[in-house]
């Protein structure tokens, strides 16, 4: 059975309830070890109202203790939660633990806290000097980013780099082909109608030139030719595609979470580590409030560890 190292997220969201709820699941597939110091699982469990179960095995010496304080963005839970993952990655690195399952944060906490990341991926890249992607989905379609967390008019010129993109195709494909079927990767273009022949935009033509490196260095022809993105998702589409490659996040993102909100996962890939989440945040608007939880986010983030 593998031994996956659970980040505990921002403590004023909704990730301990996530752990408490479902701890007698998820321990008949993996061993679970939480970053988390006892008495700050004590604190959480009893505003929660939820016995910790006598096998919740927790790291301890996580981060500097802190008040609690439900739903509500504070430099104190974000320092904790940030230190939780780091934890993790370190167990991780040490060959401790199987691979990581990272909780739910929230940025605005990072910021507050002094962190320099806006994010789990954008960490990951730092801490092993390598261009971790960023990959969401299930089982029935999978979407990876080339661009992520970035304003949108600066979107363009990182397509125009054809290295860049070509280098990430040739990754991205390195990382998942054992996986891949007889299915072309479905690769979206970046303007409307995929640019129209250049009369919306050029930049296709600089994907068309990535994909012609990638296919070089890969020695086959697995993606498609720019797709025009709004029509990219279509059933037909995810028929024939189960792997999608977007221009940026919104533009992969909003047609995943339309179709398949409640089960997607988080998963970086192009790295020495297995590292998956959830896909949804802390969710302030119901944490603490005596919600049952949807958990099925969580459960098939544990499940592609257990079976990756």
């Amino acid at each position: 059975m593998k031994r996956i190292a659970i980040s505990i997220g921002d403590l004023n969201g909704i990730g301990l309830q996530l752990a408490l709820e479902n701890h007698e699941i998820i321990k008949n597939a993996v061993e679970p070890l939480y970053c988390i110091d006892y008495n700050m699982l004590e604190q959480g469990a009893k505003l929660l109202n939820i016995p910790i179960p006598n096998d919740f095995k927790c790291v301890q010496f996580i981060g500097d203790t802190f008040t609690i304080k439900p739903s509500k963005v504070t430099k104190e839970s974000g320092a904790y939660s940030f230190a939780s993952f780091k934890k993790a990655v370190e167990l991780s690195k040490e060959g401790m633990v199987d691979g990581i399952m990272t909780l739910p944060i929230h940025k605005k906490a990072w910021e507050l806290a002094g962190v320099e990341y806006k994010g789990h991926t954008d960490a990951l890249r730092d801490f092993f000097k390598t261009h971790a992607i960023m990959m969401l989905g299930c089982p029935q379609m999978y979407v990876a980013l080339y661009t992520e967390h970035i304003p949108l008019h600066q979107v363009a010129s990182e397509v125009r780099n054809v290295a860049k993109l070509s280098q990430f195709l040739i990754d991205f494909y390195t990382t998942i082909r054992k996986h891949l079927n007889h299915k072309k990767i479905a690769l979206l273009g970046l303007n409307p109608h995929a640019g129209d022949e250049g009369v919306l935009g050029s930049e296709e033509e600089q994907i068309k030139e990535a994909i012609i490196i990638a296919h070089q260095t890969i020695g086959k022809e697995i993606y498609t030719n720019p797709l025009v993105p709004d029509v990219a998702f279509t059933p037909n589409n995810r028929k024939n595609h189960q792997y999608f490659v977007a221009m940026y996040h919104d533009q992969g993102l909003a047609p995943l979470k339309a179709l398949y909100f409640d089960e997607g996962i988080n998963i970086s890939l192009n790295l020495p580590i297995i590292r998956t989440s959830v896909d949804h945040g802390t969710a302030f608007d119901i944490a603490y409030k005596n919600i049952t939880l949807n958990n099925l986010s969580y459960l098939n983030a544990i499940t592609y560890l257990r079976t990756t």
